[in-house]
């Protein structure tokens, strides 16, 4: 019996390899979430493609939403070059 599948999230992961300050981030980000006491990460909305990801200081982003593999390196490099745009990269110690 056949099955007709259909993929509808995606949940990817990885990493920057640098801190990011979050309270930086979220404060020059309009699509940013960040309230600490609550959940250590920010969420990060994108509307193309459509994801979110949770991005952690210690560089680490969770990616969720997408439907394919391609809005998934799209959407971390839209958020990585977001990031390094604003100045909110800091070298790994």
């Amino acid at each position: 019996m056949p099955f007709d599948v259909h993929v509808e999230n995606i949940v990817a992961s990885t990493s920057l390899n640098v801190k990011v300050p979050l309270g930086k981030l979220v404060a020059k980000q309009k699509e940013a979430e960040y309230e600490p006491e609550q959940f250590p990460g920010l969420v990060y909305r994108l509307s193309k493609p459509k994801a979110a990801a949770l991005i952690f200081s210690s560089g680490k982003i969770v990616c969720t939403g997408a439907r394919n593999i391609e809005d998934v390196h799209v959407a971390i490099k839209k958020i990585f070059n977001k990031i390094k745009e604003i100045g909110a990269l800091m070298k790994e110690k």
